[in-house]
């Protein structure tokens, strides 16, 4: 019987043997970047005392009534394949909350369970762009979505945000001016990670329009749209205000942010019927399907989580109103309120660098923030503070940063 020797696995570690290894990877999966948020908390990790408010997530664990859920569902045997597209239950249970949002029936059958947010996107990418194709998005943007694009083979266009202290604002000239003859997809974050840009009914009605007439692809990232600020709304602007049921929009969704479910990685990808045996193609050479029991989880967020959510959007509110209300005349301070989301996204006059000031500030100030270059270029002198966190956490964040701030 053959075996690894010794020697062959200390030649493993050879970097020239390293680098024969590496370079027999796919293009795809070479160039797949590394994560700038990652990196930062892999630097700061187990510093005593830092606040770490750099990832995308409250401080509540999930509630007991959806745990409870799952482990009803676990007792009863509910381990085995499952519908690939989601469980029959589940996909009602979203339609109806739809419908609550927006006020109109949904059909369930547009409705797909994935493996997370992240996988809806990757199912989304796919699905409408690959070797040569262009998906065009607005930047600073999270970092995952331009890499999903380059994974599929595509090229990511960033358009970047317009900055005023005011709000960021997106040209749309600038927009549609990117697309070209490769372009098959808009990517609309909105609200947007990190910046808390949200685009404006209008806005959508024009980016509807556009592909609408040049017969491309919208991805509609609404994870946030629960995390909007202006009290003359409940919700952000949504394309489903104003999209007939064909139009080409695929919407991803994620249980995440609104019920803190990040760690158990359950999604939904909402497209038009037509393409459902497309997706089910996907799901099934991906991932075939999610657990039943993490799926009767999500019915009970989604049935019984109504009083969560709120709760989840006040502690958002709260953090945001401290951060805007005791940072407000910080001269040196360069931001705009965000609209909607739960960040908030700062630079530091004279400070070009916001990887070097992000780690300054872990080691200075003992705050851990996520840096900007990880969001693209057009961020790079910012950095990402999440302040859907406790309330004191919050608080003992600020009093560090303008002690900080003021010895500057």
């Amino acid at each position: 019987m053959a075996s690894f020797s010794s020697t062959a696995s200390a030649d493993s570690t050879n970097p020239l043997n390293a680098l024969n290894i590496f370079n027999t990877l796919s293009s795809e999966a070479q160039h797949a970047p590394s994560s700038g948020i990652i990196g930062m908390v892999e630097y700061a990790r187990g510093k005593e005392g830092l606040i770490p408010l750099w990832v995308g997530e409250g401080c509540l664990p999930t509630p007991d009534f959806i745990c409870d859920a799952a482990a009803k569902a676990l007792k009863a045997g509910e381990t085995f394949y499952t519908h690939q597209r989601g469980i029959p239950e589940l996909r009602q249970s979203i339609a109806r909350y739809h419908q609550r949002l927006y006020d109109r029936p949904f059909n369930p059958e547009r409705f797909f369970v994935t493996g997370s947010g992240m996988q809806a996107i990757q199912l989304a990418v796919r699905m409408v762009a690959g070797v040569g194709d262009e998906v065009v998005l607005p930047s600073p943007a999270w970092p995952n979505l331009k890499a999903a694009v380059g994974v599929a083979s595509a090229t990511a266009v960033e358009v970047p945000l317009d900055f005023a202290s005011d709000g960021w604002r997106l040209d749309l000239d600038a927009l549609f001016g990117a697309c070209t003859s490769k372009t098959k997809a808009l990517f609309i974050n909105s609200p947007s990670n990190p910046t808390g840009w949200t685009a404006s009914l209008d806005d959508l009605k024009a980016i509807l329009a556009f592909a609408r007439q040049k017969n491309i692809w919208i991805i509609a990232d609404e994870i946030y749209t629960r995390f909007y600020y202006d009290d003359a709304r409940t919700n952000a602007p949504s394309f489903y205000e104003i999209a007939r049921d064909d139009d080409k929009i695929l919407f991803v969704n994620s249980f995440s942010k609104n019920w803190a479910m990040t760690g158990w990685r359950v999604g939904w990808l909402s497209a038009p019927p037509a393409v459902a045996d497309v997706i089910g193609n996907l799901i099934q050479y991906s991932t075939s399907g999610v657990a039943p029991f993490m799926q009767r989880a999500a019915i009970a967020a989604l049935e019984d989580g109504e009083t969560f959510v709120t709760e989840q959007i006040n502690r958002a509110r709260v953090g945001r109103d401290k951060l805007l209300d005791r940072l407000q005349g910080n001269n040196i301070l360069r931001y705009a309120p965000p609209a909607g989301a739960f960040y908030f996204f700062f630079g530091v006059e004279g400070e070009d660098d916001g990887l070097m000031l992000a780690k300054r500030l872990a080691d200075e100030a003992n705050v851990g923030l996520a840096p900007g270059f990880a969001f693209g270029q057009s961020g790079s002198a910012f950095m990402r503070l999440c302040f859907a966190t406790h309330p004191d956490q919050m608080d003992l964040a600020i009093d560090r940063l303008n002690l900080w701030l003021s010895k500057e």
